[in-house]
């Protein structure tokens, strides 16, 4: 598996966890769940490039994918960040 800070280094995938954050925090959305076909539209990139990014998300763990037909709908999963934030508050905490 890629480490968390390589895969969350990425602009775009970035931009795609962002896109799941506020589909996860939509009221009207309660399984928090996007299309890829919505992503596509909403970053305005091809859908290749949105299926290559989703699929280094998969497999760091960061989303989990839900197929229904030929359809695939993904939410995020914010569990492997917990790592990074553990890594990072010592570094934004006031040392004193």
């Amino acid at each position: 598996m890629a480490d968390i800070f390589d895969v969350i280094a990425d602009p775009t995938r970035r931009d795609i966890l962002r896109v799941l954050l506020e589909r996860n925090s939509d009221e009207t959305s309660p399984a928090g769940e996007i299309s890829v076909s919505e992503i596509v539209a909403r970053l305005e990139l091809s859908q290749p490039t949105v299926s290559k990014h989703l699929k280094v998300l998969r497999e760091a763990a960061l989303v989990v994918v839900r197929e229904e037909g030929q359809h695939r709908y993904y939410r995020i999963d914010p569990t492997p960040l917990e790592a990074v934030e553990d890594w990072v508050i010592p570094f934004t905490t006031e040392i004193g």
